[in-house]
């Protein structure tokens, strides 16, 4: 290689060096710009009554007590559901079947189902659940809805982690006489339950913050009560967000950058959980 080549490809490398970089710190100059502004607006206003308060036409009295209890109810039920349905899925797909066109086929529309826009989901939720099962504006009918919209997602992560586990492992659970499903369930799901595990809650981390497939099914902008059971009407915390901010009441952008505040702390602690589960496990296996 020439003089004028080498020279010419190591201003080309920094340059490339620095326009990512550049990219780096621009997009986290925005996202602290954006937190500072949230953090400032609302954190005076995370009082108790806040959390103990229902939805209110004042602000000072506004508070996310039924979107809160509506938001856990959704993941509380949302979980099972995705994680049961899905890596059943992910195990058969995997572990059961033969490859042939019929599961590539199969597999090609999972991937193309977890790129699907939330509001189709919510679509279908609404004809399904609400319409065609009569679940009406419950949790219930958010729960299926959800569970639809994260299963693609932990299908596609689950498969990924179970391919994961090295065929040695298997081969040697067969030679010591175990049966397919005591390989299955003795070797293959906690070798690979610590990326399955962090899979499902960044799939739920993701339900948690959508509107658009709730809006839809019916979940209220308006609630004065706390859901007691999976048939009640809801709402959950992205929608209160979402109606404070409509308001006209400047006091109420100040309410919702609170509600984003106490969103944001229930995400970050989802996604804390996750690397704590993954980091547990994988010390175990």
């Amino acid at each position: 290689m020439d003089q004028g080549n080498w020279r010419i490809r190591k201003i080309m490398d920094h340059f490339a060096k620095i326009t990512f970089l550049s990219a780096t710190f621009f997009g986290i100059a925005f996202l602290g710009i954006l937190l500072y502004q949230i953090v400032s607006d609302g954190a005076g206003w995370l009082t108790w009554d806040f959390f103990t308060n229902f939805s209110s036409r004042f602000p000072a009295k506004a508070g996310v007590a039924a979107a809160l209890v509506g938001s856990i109810w959704i993941i509380m039920l949302t979980g099972p559901i995705a994680f049961f349905l899905g890596v059943g899925t992910a195990l058969y797909l995997e572990e059961y079947t033969k490859k042939s066109w019929f599961t590539r086929l199969i597999q090609v529309n999972i991937h193309n189902l977890a790129g699907v826009p939330s509001i189709v989901y919510g679509i279908l939720g609404l004809a399904v659940f609400v319409q065609g099962l009569m679940l009406g504006q419950a949790v219930l009918a958010g729960v299926f809805t959800m569970s639809l919209l994260v299963l693609p997602i932990i299908v596609v992560s689950s498969q990924e982690a179970i391919r994961s586990v090295p065929q040695h492992m298997r081969n040697a659970s067969y030679a010591l006489g175990a049966s397919k499903w005591q390989t299955i369930s003795r070797v293959v799901i906690p070798t690979a339950l610590p990326n399955i595990l962090t899979g499902v809650i960044l799939a739920l981390s993701r339900a948690i913050g959508e509107t658009a497939p709730l809006v839809v099914v019916g979940a209220l902008t308006f609630v004065s009560f706390v859901p007691a059971s999976p048939m009640d009407p809801f709402t959950v915390l992205p929608i209160q967000i979402f109606n404070w901010t409509s308001r006209p009441q400047d006091d109420f952008r100040a309410v919702a950058a609170a509600g984003i505040i106490v969103l944001l702390v229930v995400l970050l602690t989802m996604n804390l959980l996750a690397v704590y589960l993954r980091n547990k496990y994988q010390k175990r296996y």
